[in-house]
């Protein structure tokens, strides 16, 4: 099955960007969905946004108008570009196909909003 691997977090002062990559083992075009996950209090990972195989794409209320996800085929990779970034924004950003398999959580990549 094909794997998913997260980078790109860092630190950035509110209201910067930030784009995460979700590189994928194989092809993006063989999974249905791959989303982006966040962890929340008590070790959640909450869904942010997930992009469809056929495009399709879906928001977290919290995210919408802020965040975009996109994917090149080509290089098998999934974004996760993140604008107008709020201290709220601060935790572990995870991807995995969506709905998410259990056993493929990677170890995410930090995102730390502050000044």
């Amino acid at each position: 099955q094909v794997q998913l691997v997260e980078s790109g977090g860092g630190l950035v002062q509110p209201g910067g960007s930030l784009r995460l990559s979700c590189e994928a083992s194989g092809s993006i075009l063989s999974i249905n969905a791959v989303g982006w996950y966040r962890q929340a209090p008590g070790n959640l990972r909450g869904l942010v946004t997930f992009i469809s195989r056929g495009g399709s794409t879906y928001y977290a209320d919290s995210v919408k108008g802020r965040f975009t996800i996109s994917r090149d085929v080509a290089k098998n990779t999934v974004y996760l570009q993140m604008s107008s970034l709020k201290p709220e924004d601060t935790t572990i950003y995870y991807c995995n196909t969506f709905p998410a398999r259990e056993n493929s959580w990677g170890q995410g990549t930090q995102v730390t909003v502050s000044s």
